[in-house]
């Protein structure tokens, strides 16, 4: 279907709906103050998006001295987003409104290392789940975040290192077939930094650093407003740059001496079993004992307990990340640094040690205004922000005009195609 709304009313309509969405403007003579538009045109673009489903009246809003205007409300109950966050060791699904609310969520243990086929077929399983809780709202939308590097374009992993048998395979198709919606896949990390960035401690903050640290390491980027992907969509993947020491360690991407295979989820499992074995922590031998393995979450436990040892491979481990943070705030500039992630949220030795290397490393002006602290939304972020990249593709400018010139969103073709 081709767009028969002049270019000009459109940019009005997109403008108009991020207003109302976003709560900035609530009335029509807000919209009018906010937007510039005039009276006239407020009314027919609020009329276009009443007739395609998108505003609605809602109660009549503070009077200044004369008749009391009447409000407009987003219809964020008219549908909901399924969302997924699949790590390397557990996979989150969510369900919200339009608005990006979370509406329910489930998490399971999970290892995305058993393939595609049986992974996806586990978030189905959560996906009907959730919706059984919401029978009769259509799905607008679904967003995914996978734990390696995602060509954004496309939707399709590119050569993860900790996913075999995911390369190039088709999550969007999988999704799109399934629930007849649109789908966009991104890299884990971008939705949870896009979930703080709307949702959460970095709401308003135009230039920031959303790092996650569990099983592996990795980074998103919000420069001035807005996520940066990159060129292919691989930005901000600094699990897999060098960390500045001498060492054999191979990591699972087969590169030596990445910061991932030395400060990462799995290198604290690695390097505690290693200090369980060989009598320099009693604490993480019993573990060992009881337990037969030793996981991140031991070593961060035992180093809260005042095991000696543990504490020093929490510290080394803040210190490797810190340096490379350190580069990225003096090269960046960014005014917030949240930390993320299972093993970041486990105590406050890793981040005490993360901010002391960043302040002493980087330049003085770059840390003058730098806060660095814990994401807020913790393992809600990720499909938070799932639900949010949708949105935001969603209401882009070219679809809706093809929302506006079907009258309505709901069963519309163009929805279930893939996405550009």
């Amino acid at each position: 279907m081709t767009a028969t709304i002049p270019s000009d009313q459109l940019d009005d309509l997109v403008q108009v709906l991020d207003l109302v969405r976003s709560g900035a403007a609530r009335t029509r003579p807000e919209l009018g103050r906010r937007s510039g538009l005039g009276r006239t045109v407020i009314s027919q673009r609020v009329g276009h998006l009443m007739r395609a489903g998108l505003l609605e009246d809602g109660e009549l809003g503070p009077s200044s001295g004369g008749r009391a205007p009447r409000e407009l409300r987003f219809r964020s109950g008219a549908g909901v987003i399924l969302t997924a966050e699949l790590g390397a060791t557990s996979v989150s699904a969510g369900l919200t409104d339009l608005a990006g609310s979370l509406l329910a969520q489930r998490t399971e243990p999970s290892d995305v290392a058993r393939g595609p086929e049986p992974v996806l077929a586990q978030v189905d399983a959560l996906f009907d789940e959730l919706l059984a809780t919401r029978p009769d709202a259509p799905v607008w939308g679904v967003g995914i975040g996978l734990p390696g590097p995602v060509e954004f374009a496309t939707g399709r992993p590119s050569a993860p290192p900790i996913m075999p048998g995911w390369d190039g395979y088709p999550v969007r198709d999988h999704f799109a077939r399934r629930h007849g919606a649109p789908v966009w896949v991104d890299n884990e990390v971008n939705a949870m930094t896009l979930g703080e960035f709307r949702a959460g401690a970095a709401a308003g903050v135009r230039d920031y650093l959303y790092v996650k640290i569990g099983t592996g390491i990795g980074a998103g980027l919000i420069s001035g407003g807005h996520l940066h992907r990159g060129s292919q969509g691989c930005a901000g993947d600094i699990g897999h740059t060098a960390a500045r020491i001498d060492t054999t360690v191979v990591c699972r991407c087969g590169n030596i001496g990445c910061l991932e295979a030395l400060a990462g989820g799995a290198a604290l499992a690695r390097d505690g079993e290693i200090a369980a074995k060989d009598g320099s922590s009693q604490v993480l031998a019993e573990r060992l004992a009881d337990n037969g393995t030793i996981t991140a979450e031991d070593v961060t436990w035992a180093a809260q307990n005042g095991d000696r040892a543990a504490l020093e491979l929490i510290q080394r481990a803040g210190r490797l990340i810190g340096d490379q943070l350190a580069m990225l705030v003096s090269f960046f500039n960014p005014s917030l640094l949240l930390i993320g992630g299972g093993v970041a949220g486990a105590g406050d030795h890793l981040l005490a040690t993360i901010r002391e290397v960043i302040y002493g490393r980087s330049l003085p002006l770059a840390t003058r205004d730098l806060r660095i602290v814990r994401s807020s939304l913790g393992d809600q972020a990720g499909v938070v922000g799932a639900a949010f990249m949708v949105l935001d593709e969603l209401f882009k400018r070219d679809r809706l005009a093809r929302w506006i010139d079907a009258g309505s969103p709901a069963g519309l073709p163009e929805l279930t195609e893939p996405a550009a």
